[in-house]
């Protein structure tokens, strides 16, 4: 009886959702919870732009993924991250000496796995990446990214994979990031891999949007896979993964070996995450990423990118339109230009060498279309606006495109003068950590545990300095603000305390009066605010309101830590409103 193991993506759930992800106290709930389910041999902890957007919104990767990680580590579940080879953890192209430090920190912090993919499955891009992984004491799965066409067939995909074997890969992993690969196929290959390498782990990633990732998992089980990756609800389905009950069911019928499910720590785990939703993450989950759309299958772009792709055509939808309505001719719907994108993407992607659509090429090549789609409407050629990032995956220097360009399009870039690339994409990219060594000692920065921060500063350099400085949080808080009230302002709802929603897992702390708020005092008797997280025991005081006749001191109503501060020092208040938030113990 074949075993088959289950892995929760469960950074990807949240990134094929929508913009952020949880916060580190967050992830702190969530990962017991998940242990408990008992039917995870792995669970995706971090990497593509998860630590970025750690960054976007003020808080520090580096504690976030050490806290994730260490309860899994501490039961033998293994940790895995994506990892974007030659662009590391980010969408640009990161020097060697950044990409070798990535995986040091990251097997510090607790990572077991890495996910190494190139987003033109350029073999070169994936090798570099497999020996520093390994050389860190780190298994390197090697993925291949699954799409369709004339150029991805078995007899590629196949062929990849004794590459990346030859390589040092320790596993493979097949990352179906659209979801639209045919069931049949992605059995053919996997068979053929094990045929030829039956000591060599494969997994499969598959996202549930045009439908075809059950029916993709079944055949791959069946072909000798040993991992699947999953999701569960809230999140499941949509954009995202199979949820794991229906999988785990699925296999279990088929004949398979399949770990059982908790299914009381999965209701809870499905609160935990749905309370993460409401917290704050769901403001900035889209809608349409909640459904499947069989629409992806032609045009063969991942469900994660839906979001991004409707926010462009909103922007571009108006002014298309007063253009059209200024010279007489009929206006578009939003599903027309839908779906005039779509067949630009079939058009023009094998012109541009077939890349597979992941980021970011996918981006590039929506981007493209979608500057074609708007000259076109006004008469206008194709190709006229291609932007530099475009421009550097065309003439190679990301890496080797999967298939041939179109005669249209090298001529094109004659004519700009344009030279194509064919050295190996890294040495475009020389060593820069002595550059930001040097920085760090210049401010006093800490370069952390491990040089974490200092990994941290060198593969993300805006990010963290917005961070460092505070600027992210103060944009972050503003966004999430603009967010609220965008979403309440499309209702007839009152628009209720928008600090109040950032923390409803909480309870708060009223004022028992009317009068002038004073936050506990220091030695100095300098009233201050009490910092994000302070215990308190039940009957403690927190605060003391100053009214006409005295002080009257709030106590606390339980055990539990301040997550929010509402009223700052000084402020008038009165009797019954919210001062802080606590979350009980």
């Amino acid at each position: 009886m074949k075993e088959i193991k289950f892995s929760l993506v469960y950074r990807d759930m949240w990134q094929s959702s929508g913009k952020y992800v949880p916060r580190i106290d967050q992830l702190q709930k969530i990962a017991p919870v998940i242990i408990d389910m008992g039917c995870f041999a792995r669970v995706e902890t971090n990497g593509g732009a998860s630590e970025q957007v750690n960054l976007l919104y003020g808080e520090n990767p580096n504690p976030s993924v050490r806290t994730f990680t260490k309860p899994f580590n501490e039961v033998g579940i293994q940790t895995h991250m994506l990892d974007r080879g030659l662009n590391g953890i980010r969408m640009n192209p990161v020097p060697a000496d950044v990409r070798q430090l990535m995986y040091k920190v990251k097997k510090a912090q607790g990572v077991d796995i890495t996910r190494i993919f190139c987003g033109l499955n350029d073999v070169r891009n994936i090798a570099l990446s497999i020996k520093y992984a390994k050389a860190a004491g780190m298994i390197a799965q090697a993925a291949m990214c699954i799409t369709y066409s004339e150029v991805h067939n078995v007899e590629y995909y196949v062929n990849m994979a004794e590459q990346l074997i030859a390589e040092g890969a320790d596993e493979i992993c097949l990352k179906d990031m659209a979801g639209i690969g045919r069931p049949d196929m992605l059995g053919k290959i996997v068979k053929a891999i094990k045929t030829s390498h039956p000591e060599i782990p494969i997994q499969y990633h598959g996202h549930s949007g045009p439908g075809f990732s059950v029916a993709s998992m079944l055949e791959v089980a069946k072909a000798g896979v040993d991992y699947l990756d999953v999701a569960m609800e809230p999140l499941s389905w949509g954009m995202v993964h199979p949820d794991v009950i229906t999988i785990q069911a699925m296999l279990k019928d088929a004949g398979f070996k399949v770990p059982e499910i908790n299914m009381k720590a999965y209701m809870e785990a499905r609160r935990l995450t749905q309370s993460f939703v409401d917290d704050f993450l769901g403001y900035f989950i889209d809608e349409r990423n909640k459904y499947m759309t069989s629409l992806l299958i032609g045009c063969g772009l991942p469900g994660g990118m839906m979001g991004s792709l409707m926010a462009d055509l909103k922007g571009v939808h108006a002014g298309i339109n007063t253009y059209l309505k200024n010279n007489n001719k009929p206006e578009l719907s939003t599903d027309e230009m839908l779906v005039m994108l779509f067949d630009e993407v079939g058009y023009i992607w094998p012109k541009l060498g077939n890349p597979p659509l992941v980021t970011p090429y996918s981006q590039y090549v929506k981007n493209i279309a979608l500057m074609n789609v708007m000259a076109m409407i006004k008469g206008q050629p194709r190709w006229g606006m291609i932007d530099k990032n475009s421009w550097d995956m065309i003439l190679g220097k990301a890496g080797k495109l999967p298939g041939k360009l179109d005669p249209e399009i090298i001529e094109l870039a004659k004519k700009n003068n344009y030279e194509f690339f064919e050295g190996n994409p890294q040495d475009n990219y020389p060593d820069e950590l002595p550059k930001f060594i040097k920085e760090m000692e210049k401010l006093g920065w800490d370069r952390g545990q491990d040089d974490e921060e200092l990994f941290e500063f060198a593969m993300h350099e805006k990010q963290y300095r917005d961070f460092k400085s505070g600027m992210a949080k103060e944009r972050f808080d503003k966004e999430l603000e603009a967010a609220i009230k965008e979403k309440y302002a499309q209702s007839e709802v009152q628009i209720p305390d928008i600090r109040a929603l950032k923390y409803p897992n909480a309870e708060p702390v009223v004022s028992t009066v009317s009068g002038r708020l004073l936050w506990e005092l220091d030695f100095n008797e300098v009233s201050i605010e009490p910092p994000h997280g302070k215990h308190f025991k039940q009957f403690d005081m927190i605060c003391a309101i100053q009214t006409n006749y005295g002080v009257e001191p709030i106590g606390s109503f339980c055990n539990g830590r301040i997550v929010g501060v509402v009223k700052n020092q000084g402020d008038l208040v009165r009797k019954g409103e919210a001062l802080a938030y606590i979350e009980k113990d």
